[in-house]
């Protein structure tokens, strides 16, 4: 829930704007995959790993706010 309103609110923007770039398309999976993988990390208590599936979550949502420049 911390990165999911940015990340929405990323997504909303580059659709308002017409925005439909490969960089956009692939931040936007690139976050949810990793979001999906982050569930069971955590569940599971690696906490390095973890961390490095959040960081590759955000960098989904810099690609988003990336491809509408």
């Amino acid at each position: 829930m911390e990165t999911f309103p940015l990340f929405v609110a990323a997504v909303l923007m580059a659709d308002a704007a017409n925005h439909h770039s490969a960089l956009a398309v692939w931040g936007a999976q690139l976050y949810f995959y990793s979001r999906v993988l982050y569930l069971p990390i955590y569940a599971a208590g690696i906490p390095v790993l973890r961390t490095v599936v959040w960081n590759v979550a955000t960098l989904g949502i810099i690609m988003v706010l990336a491809g509408l420049f």
